[in-house]
This record gives C-alpha cells, sequence and structure tokens, in this order.
C-alpha cells in the first residue's frame, strides 16, 4: 500500500469505504444503503456510482445495487487500514478517549500518506484491531474476514466474549465504556432479548444485578461464544 498511484478524492474514498461495509458479507449495496450511510441524497449517490464504475472500481449487480471490483476493495482496504490505525494511535500514543477517535480519524484518514500510516503501525507494533474491535488491513490488503453475531442474537444461558462495536455515536460509546461493555469482556446472558424487551447481562467478575442492555444498543455489540 503505497502512494505510486493517483490520489483518490475524499468524496470517492468515502464512498468506497462505505461500499465495502455494506458489501462486506457479500451482498450488493443498494442505492439506499449507500445514501443513508453517507447522508446524501440518492441522485447524488447515482451520479458517483456511474464515475466509480467507469473507472473500474465497481461493478452494477442487475437489480440489487452495485459491488466493489478487486480494484475497488485494494482502494477501499488502503483507506480503512489509515483510518483504524489512525484511530489506535490516537488513543495509545496521543492520550485521546475511545469515543473522540472515530470522528478525528475521519478527518486525517483523507490525509495521511501511506508511509505515515505504516510508520504508525510500525510504532504501535502492527496492531491486528482498532480500539472498537475491528480487524486493521495489512500493508498487503489482506484483511481478517469476521462474522459475529450480535448480543441481540444472545439466548440466556449463554456465555459470550464482546468482540467489537459500532463506532459512530460517541455518546454510545461513553455508555458502554462505563458500563464494562467493551471489545474482550466476557458477559453471561441471563436474559435474551425481546421485541419490548433488552438484553439482560452480567459482566465476568462483576459484583451485584446483571444489567438490561436495550435492544438497539446490543444490536451493535458483536460477541462469539465464550463457552
Amino acid at each position: 500500500m503505497r502512494d505510486a498511484r493517483a490520489p483518490l478524492s475524499r468524496s470517492v474514498e468515502d464512498y468506497l469505504k462505505a461500499i465495502f461495509a455494506i458489501t462486506e458479507r457479500g451482498e450488493a449495496a443498494p442505492t439506499s444503503a449507500i445514501a443513508a450511510a453517507l447522508d446524501v441524497q440518492p441522485a447524488s449517490v447515482t451520479g458517483m456510482v456511474k464515475r466509480l464504475a467507469e473507472t473500474g472500481l465497481l461493478q452494477h449487480v442487475p437489480y440489487r445495487g452495485v459491488r466493489l471490483t478487486g480494484k475497488g476493495i485494494r482502494e477501499a482496504l488502503r483507506v480503512i487500514r489509515r483510518h483504524r490505525i489512525l484511530e489506535t494511535y490516537l488513543l495509545q500514543r496521543l492520550g485521546y478517549a475511545w469515543d473522540d477517535v472515530h470522528h478525528e480519524a475521519d478527518r486525517l484518514e483523507h490525509a495521511a500518506s501511506e508511509r505515515l500510516i505504516d510508520r504508525m503501525a510500525a510504532a504501535l507494533e502492527d496492531p491486528s484491531h482498532d480500539p472498537h474491535g475491528a480487524p486493521i488491513p495489512t500493508s498487503a490488503g489482506k484483511v481478517e474476514a469476521v462474522d459475529y453475531a450480535t448480543l441481540a442474537d444472545a439466548t440466556a444461558g449463554d456465555h459470550v466474549r464482546i468482540r467489537a462495536v459500532d463506532d459512530d455515536e460517541p455518546e454510545r460509546l461513553r455508555s458502554m465504556e462505563e458500563r464494562g461493555l467493551v471489545p474482550g469482556v466476557s458477559l453471561r446472558v441471563e436474559g435474551g432479548a425481546s421485541e419490548e424487551g433488552g438484553v439482560t447481562v452480567r459482566v465476568a467478575g462483576a459484583q451485584g444485578p446483571g444489567q438490561v442492555v436495550g435492544r438497539e444498543l446490543a444490536r451493535r455489540i458483536f460477541v462469539t461464544s465464550d463457552d
């Protein structure tokens, strides 16, 4: 991942990153989902999608949306690597709180060179995951495949470990940190989610009663079995 290529615009990088996230599990990305992810009008998405297709960064899937080409995936992973290394560096070396780093990295990711990012990664001893548990692509363009369930999918009696959390809402991240719901923590599920209520969990080693995690929040906490 070096700089020996024409740089992409900030807008193009944002589109590639958003489309990668939407299609990560194999589904095509519909225009409406891209518009929602980027908070833009569907008409704007249509125009950009046409441009990206013309440059070989994505392809249309008839009646379903778009999917990145191999070239598009490589470019998306470059942006994602920059973002996640920046988040990690801001937290570990500059003392930022974990709820501050996402938006700061959003601003910096388009300006940082690959050389700078590689040096940051080396200074951090090549971390594998960012502060919110997301895997960091390597400099060779490889990234760990993830297919985590959410806490909302857990049922009473399950033992799970938090692997990652959504990182786009600082207030939500602060709440999760205060409640001990962070990557690496083990939970015992004492009551599964219902349409009306949340999931009752107990953090491993915690004293006192369990805590109720609202259904919407539980959908943003990604877990694996810890049996």
